[in-house]
């Protein structure tokens, strides 16, 4: 069994930044993440709306200082510490790989948002964004730990992707990350199943690519131009040998415009697979 046999951790930035579509617009109702939150000019709604606007900029350290200003202000401001995470995950993310040690580095700041996502939680558990992040923040520590850490944290993956989807069914990035964990779980074959049976004594969670395309579609369905939603339903496609949908699927994504800091990579992606599509 490959290391990278069970690639829970398929989340990465697009999930997290996508989550946030519209950042950077102030109005006097609502924030990122937060549409019915009120912007009343207090300290703390300032930067609220400064950590959007920073972010939106592809600023992450910078909207790290203010959304950890509101929590020496408010320590229980669910947005601020679903928020955190978000931050600390990117940080993870950026995180060359040619740096020594950057593995453990990486793990030390999706720990960090794990811990900033599980307080969320504590402080309203019918917040999406707390669900969201704490699946997130699992799945990046998955794929970059061992086969058997990864089963491990494949229930509890799916648990917070369905109480993000519970807390707000109309979250279509929490569909996203379902999605793409039912792909992944479908593709895992008998014999490492077998072999995570017999030799690490776990149960590998079993996935459906057609549940996998159900849960794309939503998530279409709920935000359309979003690149990345577009590229995983060509890929569930191509996973079932649907390929003339596959290929409709990727040729989508590249008619969207570029939203956030990882739409270039996923139309590279989206390319590269029909490149490989042409003859088949």
């Amino acid at each position: 069994m490959k290391q990278r046999a069970i690639l829970i951790g398929v989340f990465l930035w697009w999930c997290l930044a996508a989550a946030d579509g519209g950042a950077g617009q102030h109005h006097k109702m609502g924030r990122v993440g937060c549409p019915h939150c009120v912007n009343d000019g207090s300290e703390v709604s300032q930067l609220l709306q400064q950590f959007d606007a920073l972010y939106a900029a592809f600023k992450p350290k910078e909207a790290l200082k203010t959304v950890l200003r509101v929590l020496e202000i408010e320590p229980n401001n669910t947005e601020a510490l679903s928020k955190a995470s978000r931050v600390y995950i990117e940080l993870g993310d950026i995180i060359p790989e040619n740096e020594t040690g950057w593995q453990e580095k990486r793990l030390k700041q999706y720990r960090i948002a794990e811990d900033y996502a599980r307080k969320a939680v504590q402080a309203d558990p019918n917040n999406t964004w707390g669900h969201f992040y704490v699946a997130a923040s699992l799945g990046k520590t998955a794929a970059h730990s061992s086969v058997s850490k990864q089963i491990d944290l494949a229930d509890e993956i799916r648990s917070a992707v369905e109480k993000a989807i519970a807390s707000d069914p109309q979250n279509g990035f929490a569909y996203h990350v379902y999605g793409v964990w039912h792909r992944k779980m479908a593709e895992i074959g008998k014999a490492s199943r077998f072999l995570a049976s017999t030799f690490l004594r776990r149960s590998v969670p079993k996935g459906s690519l057609s549940t996998s395309v159900e849960y794309l579609h939503k998530a279409i369905s709920l935000n359309p131009t979003v690149v990345s939603h577009h590229v995983e339903l060509g890929k569930t496609y191509v996973a079932l040998g649907k390929l003339d949908l596959a290929r409709a699927s990727l040729k989508s994504s590249l008619a969207h415009p570029i939203q956030f800091s990882d739409d270039a990579a996923n139309k590279k992606e989206a390319e590269q697979l029909l490149r490989e599509l042409k003859d088949r």
